[in-house]
């Protein structure tokens, strides 16, 4: 089902080609993307894999060490979270230095990104040279979660959307259309060159 879901979207959203203004005599390149993300449901990681395929980039899931499954860790999460703690994530395999760009998607917990997002960016932030967001909940809007990835990231993002929980489940047509944008949005940042 999922499989069938990512085909259905990506056909939606076309044949996206991004390329880099080159001068006539060099060969154009794509830019080099990274989508990286933390997912404890799998919605997350699904906006995650559609944005990864459809701009042709490479994608590393964030690995929280702290059981965050079951209603205790659910709690202890949400606490972990509005504290604004850090925690322990595997040494991810991709070095975000040699990406043009860094899309970086986060669950909303209690207003707030989760443990694993805050140390990715904490650690890794001196390594970006552009970054966008995307947001996943159930109902929260990323109005204050977005803002304080910036802060910490100490980058304005480019991009930013947030996707509900019932657009992505439903694989509505409100979760095409943002994805629609999303990629209309990085086309147009390439076209002006990174």
């Amino acid at each position: 089902m999922w499989l069938l879901t990512l085909f259905s979207v990506v056909n939606a959203l076309g044949d996206i080609t991004i390329q880099e203004n080159a001068p006539a005599d060099q060969e154009k390149s794509s830019p080099k993307i990274l989508v990286v993300y933390y997912s404890n449901s799998g919605i997350t990681e699904k906006v995650g894999g559609l944005l990864a395929v459809a701009l042709e980039a490479d994608q590393e899931k964030l690995i929280d060490k702290k059981d965050r499954k079951g209603i205790w860790n659910y709690l202890v999460a949400a606490k972990d979270a509005i504290m604004k703690n850090e925690t322990e994530i595997d040494t991810p395999a991709h070095d975000p230095s040699k990406y043009d760009l860094i899309i970086i998607g986060t669950p909303i917990w209690a207003a707030k990104m989760t443990p694993a997002v805050r140390t990715y960016i904490n650690k890794y932030k001196s390594k970006f040279k552009k970054v966008a967001f995307f947001t996943t909940s159930g109902g929260t809007t990323f109005d204050k979660t977005i803002p304080e990835m910036e802060e910490i990231s100490g980058k304005k993002a480019v991009l930013k959307n947030g996707f509900f929980e019932k657009e992505v489940k439903n694989d509505s047509p409100e979760m095409i259309k943002k994805l629609n944008e999303y990629m209309d949005s990085v086309k147009k940042i390439f076209l002006d060159k990174i």
